[in-house]
């Protein structure tokens, strides 16, 4: 990575993602997690706090290794164990079901190959596991002007912030990989439309 996809990027995302108007969804996201947990997108453990008294570990899954500085605050005064297995999503270190659930939060806008990562989800889950998410991506299609601006602008949005992608049905790659989705709640975020259309629930890999 680039200096600033080390150095600078990692702060900016701390910066961005740690407002108080994302605990509430944290918290719901993170809620019905158990047992053996992989957290993709690890970033400055800002999902950390939210963390329910079933997960009795985390796999902490990140690009970036500056976030593990970050996060060591956070991780120091979690109760969970939390264990740095990787950067790459595409190629998750871990056995095949492995993993009671997994955690991703405005992470799969940024993965080069989003499908290959969720088909790597579900290699990793074990069967009738779960994959808690919240992701932003593509506008519905009644919103025509939000996505003319979202194409509008991806092409800087990715250069500035790692390659986060505006424009990706999360629904759409989450069912293409084969998990079953048993929840989803899409609607605006505060904030400017093109960024904020939200996607967030759960999806069971079948058994």
């Amino acid at each position: 990575m680039s200096f600033y996809g080390d150095h600078v990027l990692p702060r900016l995302l701390d910066l961005l993602l740690r407002s108080a108007d994302t605990h509430d969804l944290r918290a719901q996201v993170a809620s019905g997690l158990t047992g053996e947990v992989l957290e993709i997108g690890f970033g400055s453990g800002l999902n950390v706090p939210f963390y329910p008294a079933a997960v009795t570990r985390v796999r902490a899954l990140d690009p970036a290794a500056l976030g593990r500085k970050l996060a060591a605050g956070r991780v120091a005064a979690s109760p969970v164990p939390v264990e740095y297995i990787g950067l790459d999503a595409q190629r998750i270190p871990l056995p095949d079901d492995s993993v009671d659930s997994v955690l991703t939060t405005w992470t799969l806008c940024s993965i080069p190959d989003a499908g290959a990562a969720l088909a790597e989800v579900r290699r990793v889950l074990r069967p009738g596991g779960t994959f808690h998410f919240a992701e932003h991506g593509h506008a519905p299609a009644a919103d025509v002007k939000v996505i003319r601006a979202q194409h509008r602008l991806e092409p800087l949005h990715r250069r500035v912030l790692g390659g986060c992608h505006l424009t990706r049905p999360i629904d759409q790659l989450i069912t293409a990989s084969g998990l079953t989705l048993t929840a989803l709640k899409t609607y605006y975020r505060p904030g400017p439309k093109p960024t904020s259309y939200t996607y967030e629930g759960q999806a069971t890999n079948p058994a």
